[in-house]
């Protein structure tokens, strides 16, 4: 018996019997063509892309209409990249410029861009360069003349494989579990996972080497943990914690329509993180409260030309008119000077941590920041919509914004065009420059949204996505805690309102400690609120907010893992 970790993306605990997938790794043949074979070794790769979007296009026809909401998403943003220019219409050229073979010329194509994404800073952009990787092994195994997809089995199994593509795991049917070894939370695999209610836990290293098909596994998908070959006492144990979970998760959905309040009577607002409009369902069906984040970005990767005013409106429009009335939250663009938006052509930065993006690349891309700006205000008309600006850290910044969304607001006046002269205008809290000189945004700002996944790794130095120092990734360190009090504390005292929508709001282990610094609004996956709305409803503010005082003045992380426990405990 041995047990591996990694990132553990809820779902649950199943046990059962290992299926193992292939790897996605393959040798990749090399050679020179004769130039009369370049027209052939071209039709050849055209045919092959074509074969993988009409399995695509096939397999999200196929989706039954009370599926996952985001499954054609995912399948549709797989169908861009074999579009992209700088993927399929490269592969041409190097096949006809360098006389290379069609696996040769895709795969290097594919690495090419991949790396692109892996440029960014931000962990759900970097996990782009996955997915075109994903696209890139299916167009290969065309290529090679295999199967696209994973053997059907009827058995229900935990399947372990490096990596799983979006379209493979709708595949396989007979899944109750995936273990991965690539990838964490803000992966594709995760996110459709979490829409089809299946635990996984992902970022294991090398688990697809270390186990074999027929294995005994228990897979964690809340801890993180899959057990290979549990003995008898470990496995009793944890049928007891399935039994459980599974009456725990049945009684949360009566959660849906209660209200957030604290046992001492503070009112507690629940919202939900979205990338795509079509997501607006799953929020509302999870009882949130409004939406506290909606990331615009979504709306322009993978694709060969930037969305235009209009459909930037309309995807806006569609949200805010689904919520009914309940606030929305959009963040304006966030993204580098980077490949991923290929119909710039811009070279990605030297260091992508500390350069050109977020705000920075839309104050630097006017233009394109003013297209966006004058959309979100045209889908304000449509109901309460609040307005978000990523990654601040300068006074000037702040005057910047808000000189162009005033002269977006004046555009719009001259067009004749509705919005709401009062949209409120918020900024994020993501750098320990901003958390530090809070007192400077609540001035400005009408409310702050603070987001932790960055704060964490700015303030620490690390990034978890880099296996070799996510071990030194430590969301509970006392300097990342009293950044975080400190920007809710300046705030309250301001009377401005303010979020936390990175991980940490969803990390239910977490929801005692931030009503304890006084956060009363909390932004997460739709996946995770009825959890935390659990957590709320049991606790005391009064009673919990001197216990995270004393918390707050330790300098030790082990001590503060400690201290949290016992929040939760008492």
């Amino acid at each position: 018996m041995f047990s591996l970790h990694g990132t553990g993306i809820g779902g649950g605990i199943v046990i059962g019997r290992a299926r193992v997938l292939e790897s996605r790794n393959r040798d990749v043949p090399h050679y020179r063509l004769q130039p009369s074979q370049v027209m052939g070794e071209q039709s050849r790769l055209e045919t092959a892309i074509e074969v993988v979007k009409a399995e695509l296009f096939e397999l999200a026809e196929q989706l039954p209409a009370e599926g996952p909401a985001e499954a054609r998403a995912l399948l549709d943003v797989h169908g861009m990249i074999l579009d992209d220019p700088a993927l399929a219409q490269a592969a041409h050229e190097a096949i006809r410029d360098h006389l290379w073979n069609a696996e040769w010329a895709f795969s290097a194509q594919a690495g090419h861009l991949a790396a692109q994404f892996e440029a960014f800073e931000d962990a759900y952009l970097r996990e782009r360069g996955r997915d075109v990787q994903q696209v890139a092994e299916r167009v290969m195994r065309v290529l090679s003349g295999s199967s696209t997809r994973p053997t059907a089995m009827s058995e229900q199994a935990i399947f372990v494989a490096e990596d799983v593509a979006p379209a493979d795991m709708l595949s396989l049917r007979a899944a109750i579990g995936f273990g991965i070894d690539l990838g964490g939370a803000t992966s594709h695999t995760a996110i459709l996972a979490r829409s089809m209610n299946v635990p996984a836990v992902l970022g294991l290293g090398f688990a697809s080497h270390l186990i074999v098909d027929d294995d005994h596994l228990i897979l964690d998908g809340e801890a993180g943990i899959v057990i290979v070959a549990p003995d008898e006492t470990v496995l009793a144990e944890y049928r007891r914690r399935q039994a459980a979970g599974e009456i725990e998760r049945e009684r949360l959905k009566w959660l849906r329509s209660v209200p957030a309040v604290t046992l001492d009577g503070v009112a507690v607002e629940l919202y939900a993180n979205i990338e795509r409009p079509e997501e607006t369902e799953f929020a509302l069906a999870a009882g949130a409260e409004g939406i506290g984040l909606f990331r615009s970005e979504f709306l322009f990767l993978n694709r060969r030309s930037l969305p235009d005013e209009e459909e930037q409106f309309e995807a806006y429009r569609s949200v805010v008119a689904a919520m009914a009335g309940l606030p929305v939250t959009i963040r304006t663009l966030d993204v580098g000077a980077d490949k991923a938006l290929p119909a710039l052509g811009a070279a990605p930065p030297q260091n992508p941590a500390l350069g050109q993006r977020a705000i920075r690349y839309c104050l630097a891309e006017p233009e394109i920041f003013l297209v966006q700006l004058r959309a979100i205000l045209r889908a304000s008309a449509f109901g309460q919509t609040r307005l978000l600006i990523p990654m601040l850290a300068h006074n000037h910044e702040i005057d910047q914004t808000l000189r162009l969304i005033e002269f977006a607001r004046m555009q719009l006046r001259d067009r004749g065009v509705a919005f709401d002269e009062g949209l409120p205008v918020g900024g994020m809290i993501e750098v320990p420059a901003a958390a530090l000189t809070a007192s400077l945004f609540v001035r400005r700002l009408d409310f702050l949204s603070i987001g932790t996944n960055d704060l964490i790794q700015y303030t620490l130095a690390i990034d978890r996505t880099d296996h070799e120092v996510a071990s030194l990734y430590e969301p509970f360190h006392p300097a990342v805690l009293r950044l975080i009090e400190m920007t809710i504390r300046t705030a309250r005292r301001a009377g401005t309102p303010v979020a936390v929508c990175g991980q940490m709001a969803g990390d239910w282990a977490a929801t005692h400690l931030l009503l304890g610094m006084g956060l009363n609004q909390f932004s997460m996956h739709p996946a995770s609120l009825l959890r935390v709305k659990q957590e709320v409803l049991r606790a005391d503010v009064s009673h919990l907010a001197p216990r995270v005082e004393r918390l707050l003045e330790s300098d030790d992380p082990q001590q503060v893992r400690a201290l949290l426990g016992r929040l939760v405990e008492d």
